[in-house]
């Protein structure tokens, strides 16, 4: 028996550390060519380790305007529309998580029913076009102020409170909000932090809206300058520049856009990560 469960753990260690390489080495991989020379990229010399090592085109990106300010937009964009998203999701899902709220199931059939049914892309830009919105940051961070997955999933975890607590709290005076604000939140950080990295990174990677509703250049995010750059090679700013190194550069000026990029999400994630999966799993199953 012992014999087994050895090769059982051996046979589960090589298959964890063959799909952590899986998983790492793309961004690993990334982080290398963005470092190399242009020239040993384009003849392909770059595969484990770098080659003539160099930040020239992390240079380029942050000589780049249209980066820097997209950079500030994402910023302000994702740390908008998180605390909106937030603020929306708790006062949602509260009052769903309550058992004497008048007309919980017929509210509860119309916000499920969103999940299934959705208007399309036509009427919903007809509808933020008539708001006035086009054009604004509202564009961006009130239409995909809440998801519905996110509300059920904080709202079977504000279930799981004890109601003792909630009675414990009227006794005293409290009324919902105050009950909401220093009972139930304190609580519930868990799945507060776990819908914090669900609404940032989501809002940090949002590309389509952007797409959709801006017009105004000035008003573009990180993520529209990164499509703009890795798929059409746009890095007009930069052209007369760059000159003749254009062509050598642009494979390691795409991978240095990616990689700073993703670089605030793989430094916020490692502090919120012991809270993800206590949060998920707590309130994803309802005991």
């Amino acid at each position: 028996m012992t014999t087994k469960k050895t090769w059982f753990d051996g046979v589960n260690i090589v298959i964890m550390l063959v799909l952590i390489v899986i998983t790492l080495y793309p961004l690993y991989y990334m982080g290398i060519v963005s470092i190399s020379a242009g020239d040993a990229v384009s003849r392909g010399e770059v595969l484990w380790l770098p080659k003539d090592i160099s930040l020239q085109a992390y240079k380029y990106v942050f000589d780049d305007p249209a980066v820097l300010r997209s950079y500030g937009n994402t910023i302000l964009y994702t740390s908008l529309g998180t605390l909106i998203s937030l603020i929306l999701t708790t006062l949602c899902a509260y009052p769903l998580s309550r058992g004497h709220f008048y007309g919980k199931s017929l509210f509860s059939l119309f916000v499920i029913f969103t999940m299934f049914f959705d208007g399309g892309l036509i009427p919903r830009y007809m509808v933020v076009n008539s708001l006035g919105m086009v054009d604004t940051i509202w564009a961006l961070v009130i239409p995909t102020a809440i998801s519905v997955f996110n509300m059920i999933l904080m709202r079977t975890f504000f279930e799981q409170i004890p109601e003792a607590l909630h009675e414990s709290a009227t006794v005293d005076g409290a009324g919902e909000f105050r009950t909401l604000l220093q009972i139930v939140l304190p609580l519930s950080m868990p799945v507060m932090a776990t819908m914090f990295l669900f609404y940032a990174v989501g809002q940090w990677n949002s590309f389509f809206p952007a797409l959709i509703y801006l017009n105004e250049k000035a008003l573009y995010p990180l993520q529209i300058i990164l499509r703009n750059i890795v798929i059409q090679g746009d890095m007009a700013s930069q052209t007369t520049q760059m000159g003749a190194d254009m062509a050598s550069m642009s494979e390691t000026i795409k991978y240095a856009v990616v990689f700073v990029a993703i670089l605030p999400v793989l430094c916020i994630y490692p502090f919120v990560q012991k809270y993800f999966v206590q949060g998920a799993m707590l309130g994803s199953v309802k005991g």
